[in-house]
């Protein structure tokens, strides 16, 4: 005996998120919030050392944005506000996912170090220059080059 088993048609799934369903799920999922203004290293000496009044100085300057950060990791970063004597933060710019933060500031330091390399080349370059006879007789020259008793006063004969 043969027995044909009819099977409904599959249906496409809808794109996760698309209807906001699947996230409403997650609507009273706690986590932690918390806006950092900067970051610093000390030694466990210097942080031992540290009594009220004392200032630590971060990687920030006044004015930077700072970060939002949900359980730890960056999400967005702002500007610090003050609303009726408490402090907030006015988001300024969202990190998308398929960057971070993090990123950004690896590519910062990329570009930074690039261009401290693109300098000491071009110094490397210039150092290739010979002094001109009728000009500056240190043009050219290098701490190294310099006589151990510093720059010779002119009108004297060593």
């Amino acid at each position: 005996m043969h027995d044909e088993i009819e099977f409904m048609p599959l249906q496409p799934a809808s794109a996760a998120g698309g209807d906001g369903a699947d996230l409403r799920r997650l609507h009273d999922v706690p986590v932690e919030l918390a806006v950092e203004i900067g970051r610093t290293r000390m030694t466990i000496g210097q942080t031992l050392d540290l009594r009220p009044g004392s200032v630590v100085s971060l990687n920030r300057l006044a004015g930077e944005p700072v970060d939002l950060l949900i359980n730890g990791k960056p999400i967005a970063r702002g500007e610090v506000v003050v609303i009726d004597e408490e402090f907030g933060l006015r988001v300024t710019d969202v990190v998308s996912s398929g960057r971070s933060i993090e990123d950004e500031a690896e590519t910062a330091a990329a570009a930074a170090a690039r261009a401290e390399a693109d300098l000491l080349a071009s110094i490397a370059d210039s150092a290739d220059v010979q002094p001109d006879p009728l000009g500056d007789p240190f043009a050219g020259a290098s701490v190294d080059d310099l006589p151990m008793g510093g720059l010779p006063t002119p009108g004297t004969v060593d």
